[in-house]
């Protein structure tokens, strides 16, 4: 089949009409890929998003991060999932995020391919396409032996906290990105700079797609941290974190029914960022998610209490999580910044999911700062001698030693320094 070749111009009526729109393109039996190619352009100022969906359904999203992907059965562009092309209607599909007043001309180039072997690696390459279940890009050796990066020699100790009989804290990150979408890291890159940085779990919440999961057991056991399956649900009205290996979650549909999805699938949902500029939550939830997303690195002033005034306006039952939102070097808060911190059976993603539903979480600045620990009948305070214990009615008395138990009372309690900054808090 010769390449099909679309050009067009979308307008501001066109993303008032709707957000999503689809390019239908009919691929013949025998394909073994398709790869597709949008263009426009980009001095215009636009924000436009790609996608596809197969005849069965969700096939990708990258958002505006690329201009091109190609998916086959042995390997597929990140944000893309690999499989068979089956014969029958696909649907390129476009996001109208932000458009010029005067429009935007666009080009939309499909091409179905029968090629086999060699010159489907080569294809596949071409645009960056990653196997299913490896994490290292096809031209670092192909479908059957990807280079992956090595082990690190060595890693920080864990830090271990006071638990409960059969309990262990476990450090980690519940916000992370990787090149499955707008992140410059591959799964195994972010597994090494987890374990580099001491944290024993980061979930992986790629933008609106689920690619990257085929990938995340294997390399957790290669490099020693769990990779928690997740998604970051996104759309112009806020950001969802998705947790666990729930299956996609349309982000087209309410808001409504992605917690649905969530619990159907085991996993749980967090309002992500929910004061976050352009980005706030501004979804209508009948039913509240069961976490929270209170400290992200948007939080650029510890002292302001504006996340958890959204907090208590929202949920004060909700289960506060912390995230950095990593995507690359220079941008985002480093990785594990904030943490969280989840007490768990053992360090699988069940366990992880568990300990977060229970609510068994505390979130600190960083890994090796202060922490504050609920205890069945006290709090404990570590590493925090000099600092103030804070309740919900304000300061409670000043920390005294590296290992301090402190009185409980219901409620957010933190640690704060002498200026009011938020050092570390519990629920």
């Amino acid at each position: 089949m010769e390449p099909l070749t679309r050009t067009g111009t979308f307008s501001v009526d066109d993303r008032i009409a709707a957000p999503w729109h689809y390019l239908p393109v009919e691929v013949p039996a025998g394909t073994s890929a398709l790869r597709v190619t949008f263009t426009y352009p980009r001095e215009a100022g636009a924000v436009i998003d790609l996608g596809c969906f197969g005849p069965s359904g969700f096939r990708g999203w990258s958002g505006g991060e690329r201009a091109s992907f190609a998916v086959a059965e042995p390997g597929a562009t990140p944000g893309y999932l690999a499989g068979p092309v089956t014969a029958g209607q696909w649907q390129v599909a476009i996001g109208l995020h932000l458009l010029p007043a005067q429009g935007l001309p666009y080009s939309l180039t499909v091409e179905p391919s029968h090629v086999t072997g060699d010159a489907l690696i080569r294809l596949l390459a071409a645009h960056d396409a990653v196997a299913p279940a490896s994490g290292a890009g096809l031209a670092g050796g192909g479908l059957a032996g990807a280079v992956l990066p090595p082990v690190p020699a060595q890693r920080p100790p864990r830090r271990r906290l006071p638990a409960e009989d059969g309990l262990t804290w476990l450090a980690g990150d519940l916000h992370a990105h990787t090149v499955h979408s707008d992140g410059v890291m591959s799964v195994a890159e972010l597994a090494v700079l987890a374990a580099e940085r001491g944290l024993d779990f980061v979930a992986v919440t790629d933008h609106n797609t689920v690619s990257h999961h085929a990938s995340l057991a294997g390399l957790s056991g290669r490099y020693g941290v769990t990779l928690l399956p997740g998604q970051e649900v996104t759309t112009e009205a806020g950001h969802a974190g998705v947790l666990g290996d729930t299956g996609w979650v349309d982000f087209r549909a309410p808001a409504a029914s992605w917690l649905a999805a969530a619990e159907a699938g085991g996993g749980l949902m967090s309002v992500n960022h929910p004061f976050a500029g352009p980005a706030s939550w501004l979804h209508p939830m009948p039913k509240r998610p069961p976490l929270l997303e209170v400290w992200h690195w948007s939080w650029l002033d510890l002292s302001w209490t504006t996340p958890l005034s959204w907090w208590q306006a929202w949920d004060p039952a909700a289960i506060p999580v912390g995230g950095s939102d990593w995507h690359r070097p220079g941008s985002d808060a480093p990785l594990g910044t904030p943490t969280t911190w989840v007490a768990c059976a053992d360090p699988s993603p069940a366990a992880l999911l568990d300990g977060l539903r229970a609510g068994r979480t505390a979130i600190s600045a960083s890994r090796d700062g202060p922490v504050l620990l609920r205890q069945p009948d006290s709090l404990l305070a570590l590493g925090a001698d000099g600092l103030v214990l804070a309740g919900p009615d304000g300061p409670v008395c000043r920390v005294s030693g590296d290992l301090a138990r402190l009185p409980a009372a219901a409620g957010c309690h933190r640690l704060l320094s002498l200026s009011g900054a938020t050092a570390a808090l519990t629920p």
